[in-house]
């Protein structure tokens, strides 16, 4: 019983459907939620019997920026152990870190996918990862969608890249399976970027953040008066992307029988609304993205495997960050000097010994919790580089071990010996070295070839001696 007393959840909001929906989903990993309209009465539930049983506070900037912040300092103040949660339809990166300075433990975009919310709720209360990760970061400072400009010279990651970029030059379906975080809506958007449509429609819809009930009328549209609450006519996001590419984010949620409508519609080519008498001809290319493995799915009658052959005719496999770990230095540098340029912040430096500290954590929430990570060590340094010290949580989880390891040689540089304290042979090395320097250039090739004093041939002929994939 005391368990349960300790899962509460106090929500600060007046918006009674959120608070219903918001109330539903925690409840669903054990969460009591006591919701309050205001802040005065947050402020005062503290004081209280329940107050004092809170593990965790939902704020829902409902009030103007600085007025939300005023109120997280003021609930950190009285209870600094508190997670603090804000929701808000700003994307302004000064936000963040405005709210974060006040103290707020992670900073979500409405409309927030319910797994988002639940991710980032566990992550605030439990010590399975990091605290404080701001999942939505990728939102607020968007990439350009270009291969040439992806970080990360690991073989597997490269080879991924070179089948999306093959693949992108053609009209076929394309399915992107990888853990959440490992770029798949990066590497979509590259796609497009790089595909002869990319002057048509681009649509983006993800499944899981929309409800079963809704999910069809998102794909389909529907007509006036189709179901009960069909007060408007509405268009699916199909029928917007004709012409176009319409990518699907964590199809794995789409529901069997909506499966079966989209198998069946890819086939004919057309889209029939709910509710409506006729169908409509579509030219749509769909890229689908997948956290869990489809073809896993359909062994166990969760997913068509009609749908899969379809939608699955190239499929480019993402690998986790943990996979390779060799890539954060580079992914670390890259970060903060993007963080450097938003609003309220400055370009930092890191040093080695934080980013071994960083190539000896896991990462669960990949290239994704990485960036969110050096975000909010960036808001709070005063130095000019990054140093272990800036990563208190992975400290404590890592332990004295890995907060005080030498370099690695998959994270910092390049290694000349063995652990025996014998020289690496010569091969190894020098794939060391071309891989640091994919990785540092950014995949520019050209770059790299003269950086390295080789020509351009001679470094591909390089990368296939070596083993080493390439995106080029």
């Amino acid at each position: 019983m005391a368990e349960i007393e300790q899962r509460l959840l106090m929500l600060i909001d007046d918006e009674p459907a959120q608070s219903r929906l918001i109330t539903a989903l925690t409840s669903r990993e054990g969460w009591r939620t006591l919701v309050v309209k205001d802040s005065e009465t947050a402020i005062a539930t503290l004081g209280t019997r329940q107050g004092m049983q809170l593990g965790a506070i939902v704020l829902d900037q409902w009030v103007p920026g600085e007025e939300a912040c005023a109120l997280i300092a003021e609930l950190r103040a009285r209870r600094p152990a508190l997670p603090i949660l804000m929701l808000t339809t700003s994307a302004s990166p000064l936000l963040a870190v405005e709210a974060m300075r006040a103290g707020a433990t992670d900073y979500l975009i409405k409309p927030v996918a319910p797994d988002r919310l639940m991710l980032a709720l566990r992550m605030a209360t439990t010590r399975e990862a990091p605290r404080d990760e701001l999942q939505p970061l990728t939102e607020k400072m968007p990439s350009t969608p270009d291969f040439d400009v992806m970080i990360g010279a690991a073989p597997a990651f490269r080879t991924a890249l070179a089948v999306a970029a093959k693949a992108a030059r053609g009209h076929g379906s394309v399915l992107i399976e990888g853990e959440t975080g490992t770029g798949k809506e990066m590497v979509a958007r590259a796609m497009q970027a790089a595909s002869p449509r990319v002057k048509a429609p681009l649509r983006m819809l993800n499944i899981g953040a929309i409800p079963a009930n809704s999910v069809e009328s998102a794909l389909f549209g529907h007509e006036k008066g189709a179901f009960p609450g069909a007060f408007d006519r509405h268009v699916g996001a199909l029928q917007h992307a004709d012409g176009g590419t319409l990518v699907l984010d964590e199809i794995d949620r789409l529901p069997v029988h909506v499966q079966q409508r989209l198998l069946e519609s890819l086939q004919r080519g057309d889209v029939r609304p709910i509710g409506a008498r006729h169908s409509f001809k579509v030219d749509v290319r769909i890229i689908s993205a997948s956290n869990l493995p489809l073809r896993e799915m359909t062994d166990g009658g969760h997913f068509l495997p009609e749908l899969l052959a379809i939608i699955g005719g190239t499929t480019v496999h993402l690998p986790a960050l943990r996979e390779r770990s060799g890539d954060i230095p580079a992914l670390a540098r890259h970060f903060l000097a993007r963080i450097g340029e938003q609003p309220g912040l400055r370009p930092l430096g890191i040093t080695d010994a934080a980013l071994s500290l960083l190539a000896a954590y896991d990462w669960p929430g990949n290239v994704r919790q990485l960036q969110a990570v050096l975000f909010r060590a960036a808001v709070f340094c005063d130095g000019d580089a990054l140093t272990a010290e800036d990563f208190p949580q992975l400290s404590d989880m890592l332990g004295a071990d890995g907060a005080h390891q030498s370099p690695v040689q998959e994270g910092v540089g390049v290694m000349l010996y063995t652990p025996d304290g014998n020289l690496r042979p010569l091969e190894e090395i020098e794939a060391d070295v071309i891989r640091l320097a994919i990785g540092h250039y950014r995949g520019r090739m050209t770059e790299v070839a003269r950086r390295l004093g080789i020509g351009r041939s001679t470094l591909y002929r390089k990368l296939g001696e070596l083993g080493i994939g390439d995106a080029a």
